[in-house]
């Protein structure tokens, strides 16, 4: 009569998942330590992405505050020397241009503007009236030092704002005072002011002026209804590309006779820096993923080399080599996916906080939020395999000596 050995038993998923669970549950402090050391690495990454990224997102958004994504368009002259006047579909042409993200303009007057109206017409004190939408001071970054801006309600009223240079000659400390309106052909109106803006190194040409709501501007004061100046917000990639299509967009008949603007100095200047800082932002998150890598894996080898006697135990009890292999495998994984998650939590959590304190926008690179997490599970799969491989090789008295 012969008898064979049994064969030993496979391990279905659900089973080897709970045998990957044994050491979390049993060893609380030490499986802990070992996702909080994959959690700072993890954490270090995000953290020094997003931090870098949020920065250079402020450095470009000052350089667009400074207009190189603001391009104007105006009439051009002849050969003469005389204005040729935008088409009256110059404006919607142009904010069709998908790149434009803003657009807004502003338009003569036949009107000045003075203190009283005892002051003389001819002492204009070179201030412009002008007529302007509601949505001007958005486009070109403007502030207002104190008052309200043109809207909707106030637009067809007998109310102005005034530049900061304007607001200075004509002596206007705050909005409740009055000035004086009045021009060659108009009937002289006293006009509220309500708000002042403060000075503008985009546009410098608004801080002496007074501007006036367009309906108004069209119906009191001899306003144009063509503009006098375009002025279009882009897309920050696109300004090139508008450029270069913008006087034939807004006068196809005659597109040599527009003057379009071109703050080609400030877009060089604010690509040089977004490539810059596009490779250091690069090379930043080379060094952190490479020093989190290494700290994990150190993690890894440490917490299963200190198992050995763990080891020894269960191949002395029966445990097959692919099983405890399996089991260290699963457990590095499973740590390696908490800690991924809990410091690309923490990495975010510090982007957002610093970016706070400084009073940049804040700004998460999504691909090393969730590469983080998934670097983790593969460097600690990784640095759990060797070890765990070493040792499932090791006799079961050999294992148990070493402990």
């Amino acid at each position: 009569m012969t008898y064979s050995l049994p064969r030993p038993a496979r391990l279905r998923p659900a089973e080897l998942l709970r045998l990957g669970l044994i050491g979390p549950r049993t060893r609380r402090l030490r499986s802990a330590l070992s996702a909080l050391g994959v959690a700072l690495g993890i954490a270090a990454v995000v953290a020094i992405t997003g931090i870098s990224a949020s920065n250079q997102a402020h450095l470009l958004d000052r350089f667009d505050r400074l207009g190189s994504n603001l391009v104007t368009v105006s009439p051009g002259k002849n050969p003469s020397g005389a204005k040729v006047p935008l088409p009256d579909t110059a404006t919607k042409m142009l904010g069709n241009i998908p790149p434009v993200e803003q657009i807004s303009t502003t338009a003569d007057t036949k009107a000045n503007i003075y203190r009283n109206d005892a002051v003389p017409l001819s002492q204009t004190n070179s201030l412009h009236v002008l007529s302007a939408q509601d949505d001007l001071l958005k486009t070109i970054r403007g502030e207002l030092s104190s008052g309200r801006w043109l809207d909707r309600a106030t637009e067809r009223l007998p109310v102005v704002v005034l530049g900061h240079g304007a607001a200075e000659r004509l002596g206007v400390e705050a909005p409740g005072e009055t000035v004086w309106l009045e021009g060659k052909g108009l009937a002289g109106a006293w006009y509220g002011v309500i708000g002042t803006l403060q000075p503008n190194e985009l546009v410098p040409d608004i801080d002496d002026t007074a501007l006036v709501g367009t309906p108004q501007a069209i119906a009191a004061l001899g306003g144009e209804r063509t503009p006098s100046t375009v002025y279009l917000r882009i897309h920050p990639e696109r300004v090139n590309d508008v450029q270069g299509v913008a006087a034939a967009t807004a006068n196809p008949a005659k597109p040599s006779m527009v003057a379009v603007s071109r703050p080609s100095d400030l877009l060089k200047a604010r690509a040089e820096t977004n490539t810059a800082l596009s490779g250091l932002l690069l090379s930043l998150a080379g060094v952190a993923l490479l020093v989190g890598g290494v700290g994990i894996a150190n993690t890894m080898v440490v917490s299963v080399m200190e198992r050995r006697g763990e080891v020894g135990l269960r191949r002395a009890l029966g445990a097959r080599r692919g099983q405890i292999t399996m089991q260290f495998l699963i457990e590095a994984v499973l740590l390696g996916l908490f800690g991924g998650l809990a410091g690309a939590a923490a990495g975010v959590t510090v982007v957002y906080t610093y970016a706070a304190i400084q009073g940049w926008p804040a700004v998460v690179p999504m691909v090393w939020v969730l590469a983080g997490p998934a670097v983790a599970v593969g460097v600690g799969a990784a640095a759990g395999l060797y070890p765990a491989l070493r040792a499932a090789q090791m006799s079961p008295t050999g294992a148990l000596r070493s402990s």
